[in-house]
C-alpha cells in the first residue's frame, strides 16, 4: 500500500511525535480546535492557517506551504534568485570562522536594509512527484539554492557528499532518502532530524547527534541570505572571504 502524506497526515504525525493535542496546538496558534481537528481528518488547510500554524510548531511558515503543496507567495520567496548563487559561499566561508565571527557576520546580513525584489523568484520546477525528496528540496530551494548550491554546501556542513544531479533525483522522487540525508538535510533547514524523520517517514535506529554549532549557524545563515539583493549578497561574499583568509582548494564535484 503507498505511504500517504497529505497535509493532515503529516501534521498528526508531527503533533504525535511531539505528544501535542489538536486542542493544544489550536491555543498556542489562536484557531479553532475543530478547524485544526479538520485539517487532520483530512481537509484542505488554508493559507492563513498554515501561517498561525508554523509558529506554533516552530517551523517557518514557507515550509508548511511546501509541505501542504502551496505556491509560495512572492513575498515570502527570497529576494533575488541572482543572489542565490553567492548563498553557498557565504555560508562555506562563515563556518569556517571562529564563533564570534560567524555571529558578527549573521548580525551584519540581519542588519543590511530590505531592498526592492529585481523579479519573481521561479524555484527550478520539479516532477510532479510531491512526497518527501520534493518537499525537502523546494524548501532548500526556497533557501535560495539550486542543485549545485546543495550540493557544495551539503559537503561542508554535513558528511552527505551528492553531485549536484543526484539532489533533483532526490527531489523528482527516485532516489530515497535515507537516515543519513533526512539528519543532514534537517541541519540544513534548521529543524529537528527526529522530526523531519517523523514527516518523512523514515526510520531512525538510533538518537542521531545534535547538529554540530557549524551546521546550526550554517542554517540561520542561509535562511538570513535569502533576503540579500544580488549586490548586498555580492558584499557580504566579499567581507566573509576576507575575513575568512586563503581560499582552501575547490571541491570536487562527487557523484553519489
Amino acid at each position: 500500500m503507498a505511504e500517504r502524506f497529505g497535509f493532515g497526515v503529516v501534521l498528526a504525525r508531527l503533533l504525535a511525535h511531539r505528544e501535542l493535542s489538536a486542542q493544544e496546538l489550536a491555543d498556542r496558534a489562536g484557531l479553532p480546535a475543530d478547524e485544526v481537528r479538520a485539517v487532520i481528518a483530512g481537509a484542505a488547510p488554508g493559507e492563513g492557517l498554515l501561517r498561525q500554524v508554523a509558529p506554533a510548531v516552530g517551523f517557518e511558515a514557507v515550509d508548511l506551504l511546501v509541505l501542504a503543496g502551496f505556491a509560495v507567495p512572492d513575498e515570502m520567496a527570497p529576494l533575488d534568485g541572482v543572489a542565490g548563487l553567492r548563498a553557498p559561499y557565504i555560508v562555506m566561508d562563515a563556518v569556517r570562522l571562529p564563533v564570534a565571527e560567524r555571529s558578527e557576520l549573521l548580525g551584519l546580513i540581519r542588519s543590511l536594509p530590505q531592498e526592492p525584489r529585481p523579479s519573481i523568484f521561479t524555484a527550478k520546477q520539479l516532477a510532479s512527484h510531491t512526497g518527501p525528496g520534493g518537499w525537502i528540496i523546494r524548501m532548500l530551494q526556497y533557501r535560495n539554492l539550486d542543485w549545485m548550491g546543495m550540493a557544495r554546501l551539503l559537503a561542508v556542513v554535513t558528511p552527505t557528499c551528492l553531485s549536484a544531479s543526484t539532489y533533483g533525483v532526490i527531489g523528482g522522487g527516485r532516489k530515497e532518502l535515507t537516515p543519513r540525508l533526512v539528519t543532514d538535510f534537517a541541519a540544513l533547514l534548521g529543524v529537528d532530524a527526529r522530526e523531519l524523520a517523523a514527516l518523512t517517514s523514515v526510520h531512525l535506529a538510533e538518537e542521531p547527534p545534535p547538529p554540530a554549532p557549524e551546521a546550526v549557524d550554517a542554517a540561520a545563515l542561509l535562511w538570513e541570505v535569502r533576503r540579500l539583493s544580488e549586490a548586498q549578497a555580492r558584499h557580504v561574499s566579499e567581507l566573509a572571504r576576507s575575513m575568512r583568509g586563503p581560499s582552501p582548494p575547490p571541491m570536487a564535484d562527487t557523484s553519489a
